[in-house]
């Protein structure tokens, strides 16, 4: 099966469901007419499919020309509160919404893969479980998912879910052996100190003082209380206090993230994290609350699916660069789908310095190359296909 040629084939319509789900873009929960779509284009295949799944989630069937094991592919549906500055002939026209992480295109590589493994289901031994999942940024899409029993009716024995990467360029595939993407959490640092006049400092309590200092004391922890040999991130990312220049005012406000891979490294970085905030913060005369909680765990990768992922990427794209040992802090949801079902999560290369497309993710000009589109579908229905081979 040469499904790279198949994928080519379908370029045209890969790219045009892909400049109309960014040209439409919709949040998370909020994917109404992006879901339509998804549904529209499976049913047209003839597949069971499911729609409202954890309220804007759609999960179709491919059964296989004999029956066997179920496996999971994930493609998230949502976009972002940004407004989009490409000035490409499809940008959004749904103000201050924009897919500026890509997921315009995995929803687009999604049906393709579809109509690919459709075309080939009597090649498969048991089930594909398609799954378009909504709300992946920051709102848990696919823990609402779980819950609603995508994990069930067929159980799926593994799965799989990919990103466009435009930190590398087009013809690299990042497939790591081990935990590719980090557990993350929220935190939010409420300082009470005592209001006052900007020009009598004594006699204030100054909660923008002590939030600075807590700022520069939580950057030690990387530094000082993690090996060099692993990795942590504490990031403080909002600080709000005051409203007036001559003002000090009776609180500030901390909120902020936490990235780690590894369960040891958590539990020392949030036991320094809290001890800091609660240290330094009574030292400077402030009272303090923490509120931090967990967004989504570490996204890990199992080895033995991980090695047929790379084995598959080396046959279908010799060309490539492969990444076996490839991790970002970034995080990912998927990882509520792997905690119960084995899983392999894979990242293809998508930008193009040359033609200006490689803006990183989240940023109001990012565009990616669209020539990944027909490879990181070739690559998923290769991938999807290797565990459903009829023997």
């Amino acid at each position: 099966m040469d499904y790279l040629s198949e994928a080519e084939e379908l370029f045209e319509y890969t790219r045009m469901l892909r400049r109309d789900f960014h040209r439409y873009p919709e949040l998370g929960f909020q994917e109404v007419r992006t879901a339509g779509i998804v549904a529209l284009e499976l049913s047209a295949l003839g597949l069971e499919v499911s729609t409202g799944v954890a309220e804007t989630g759609v999960v179709a069937l491919i059964e296989g020309e004999k029956p066997g094991p179920a496996v999971l592919l994930r493609f998230d549906m949502d976009a972002l509160p940004i407004v989009e500055q490409t000035g490409a002939e499809y940008a959004s026209v749904n103000p201050g919404v924009m897919h500026a992480c890509g997921h315009d295109g995995h929803m687009a590589i999604g049906l393709t893969v579809a109509r690919l493994l459709h075309n080939h289901r009597g090649e498969l031994t048991g089930t594909v479980k398609l799954v378009f999942q909504p709300a992946e940024e920051g709102l848990n899409g696919a823990e609402h998912m779980v819950a609603a029993g995508v994990l069930e009716n067929p159980r799926p024995e593994a799965c799989l879910a990919l990103h466009l990467w435009n930190e590398c360029p087009l013809g690299w595939v990042g497939v790591a052996n081990g935990p590719t993407m980090a557990a993350a959490e929220i935190f939010e640092i409420r300082l009470t100190g005592k209001g006052g006049h900007g020009a009598i400092p004594s006699l204030a309590i100054d909660p923008v003082v002590a939030a600075a200092q807590v700022i520069t004391a939580l950057q030690s922890v990387a530094s000082r209380n993690v090996s060099p040999l692993q990795a942590a991130v504490i990031s403080v990312t909002v600080l709000r206090a005051g409203e007036a220049f001559n003002v000090i005012p009776p609180e500030a406000t901390l909120q902020g993230t936490i990235r780690t891979f590894e369960p040891a490294v958590r539990e020392i970085v949030l036991k320094r994290f809290a001890e800091i905030v609660r240290g330094v913060s009574q030292a400077m005369g402030c009272q303090v609350e923490i509120d931090s909680h967990i967004l989504t765990p570490a996204v890990i990768n199992d080895l033995q699916l991980a090695t047929r992922v790379q084995s598959a990427a080396g046959e279908l794209l010799p060309e490539s660069t492969l990444a076996t040992d490839f991790r970002t802090m970034g995080s990912d949801d998927m990882a509520y789908m792997m905690q119960d079902i084995p899983g392999c999560y894979f990242f293809l290369g998508s930008a193009n310095p040359d033609k200006g497309l490689d803006a990183t993710h989240h940023h109001p000009r990012f565009d990616f190359d669209e020539r990944v589109l027909p490879r990181a579908a070739a690559l998923m229905a290769a991938s999807a296909a290797r565990l459903l081979k009829k023997n």
